[in-house]
């Protein structure tokens, strides 16, 4: 939101537009980032419920110089394959080309730093340190947000400046969680002589990071398909779209952040088969959500204009009009959608990653791809607006009933549910 904001102000419509058809690929080191993040996280959540301290250690180590390779490696295919990746995006012109060649460059360099960035944080809050994995967040995002118009405006650096701020932003970000993990503060560790894939650490890092990751992945192709789609009413539609996008993922990381929130809590309660407390910490956030999710749904209606144009420097009216209708659309699961989150960072904690998959795989892919196609068809820009919305609220219900599903196998297990607790 901050590139995009700081961009805007290039008063150059193309470059708000670049900066939106290259989001995709920011959300491919995400993805990374989650899969030794989350899953990383949620093994050392069990972990320590199980009272296994030393093992944490070498669950960190892994999920720390795993994210590093990883980065490399996307850095290495995104320089090789840059030009006809920015093709398959949805360039609608040379201008449009040429920014977005000077914003992944850049990513690209960063690549590294961006994902283990992102897998620090979720690690230390994994281990319970909530405050330490915030710091370094806000830390990332106030040098982005002081860098992006020093980088943009003053240096004249344009839309390359952007991504050298946020590349910037992510190295302070691991600097502080390097510093925080050779403290000894901290249970978890970045000494590579602790790296580790034996012991059943790969075998349970990855297969609940990759759920994570897929939503990701699925976001990422998801939007490269909407660029395609909406490029068709031209580059307004196609920058608008970009606004709504990231303003909508405010809401969307709000709700998803509390999710992550108690993933630790979760995967804990779990490990110490702690169901009722497990129950309890679900229906209170599940609460929380839905009242934060209909207040920002609320606000959102009433300025959405408003929000709109914040992100619109050139002023263009096609743009604000475009904006107004997607991000409505994109409200409507608003109040919802946390709910949904809950209940996949709950299946993430409790090691349940099949639940976790299906999960991940249908509101970007399976049940997303299939709306997206046929309502375009069927209603067509309106079709295109309508389609996420419309998966989300379908994976609320999906999530509620195969959570239903583990709850009632749990119920079998003596050791979660004592004969007199049985209901």
């Amino acid at each position: 939101m901050a590139d995009t904001y700081f961009v805007s102000l290039m008063k150059d419509t193309n470059a708000t537009a670049a900066v939106s058809i290259t989001m995709p690929v920011f959300l491919f080191f995400v993805a990374f980032g989650n899969i030794f993040g989350v899953g990383g996280s949620a093994y050392i959540s069990r972990s320590m419920g199980e009272g296994k301290k030393n093992k944490v250690k070498k669950i960190s180590s892994f999920s720390i110089y795993s994210s590093l390779l990883s980065g490399a490696v996307l850095l290495a295919l995104i320089l090789i394959f840059v030009k006809p990746l920015i093709s398959a995006l949805g360039a609608t012109s040379d201008s449009v080309y040429n920014y977005a060649y000077d914003y992944l460059k850049y990513i690209a360099i960063g690549g590294p730093m961006i994902v283990t960035s992102i897998t620090a944080s979720n690690l230390v809050r994994g281990e319970g340190a909530a405050k330490e994995s915030m710091i370094g967040m806000i830390i990332g995002t106030v040098t982005n947000i002081i860098l992006d118009p020093i980088m943009i405006l003053t240096l004249d650096m344009g839309v390359g400046g952007a991504a050298i701020a946020t590349v910037i932003g992510n190295i302070a970000s691991v600097v502080y969680y390097a510093v925080y993990l050779m403290k000894g503060n901290s249970i978890l560790s970045c000494n590579p002589a602790r790296f580790s894939v034996k012991e059943g650490i790969a075998r349970n890092v990855i297969p609940i990071g990759i759920p994570a990751a897929l939503n990701n992945v699925l976001m990422s192709v998801s939007n490269i398909l909407l660029n395609n789609f909406i490029k068709e009413y031209g580059e307004p539609a196609v920058a608008a779209l970009g606004i709504a996008m990231k303003v909508n993922m405010l809401i969307v990381f709000v709700q998803m952040g509390i999710g992550m929130g108690i993933q630790p809590l979760i995967g804990y309660s779990y490990g110490a088969k702690n169901i009722d407390r497990l129950r309890k910490t679900m229906k209170f956030t599940m609460l929380c959500t839905f009242i934060l999710g209909t207040v920002l749904t609320i606000l959102y209606f009433l300025f959405t204009a408003d929000i709109i144009n914040i992100f619109n420097g050139e002023g263009d009216v096609q743009v604000t009009d475009y904006g107004v209708k997607i991000l409505r659309g994109l409200m409507l699961a608003g109040p919802f959608i946390g709910i949904m989150f809950i209940y996949n960072f709950a299946f993430q904690g409790m090691g349940k990653s099949i639940p976790s998959l299906v999960l991940s795989l249908g509101r970007q892919g399976l049940i997303f791809l299939p709306l997206l196609i046929v309502m375009s068809r069927l209603v067509g820009f309106n079709g295109i607006v309508y389609a996420q919305p419309t998966a989300d609220l379908v994976c609320v219900v999906l999530a509620a009933v195969m959570f239903a599903a583990v709850n009632s196998r749990l119920k079998k297990d003596p050791s979660f549910y004592p004969k007199e607790k049985r209901s």
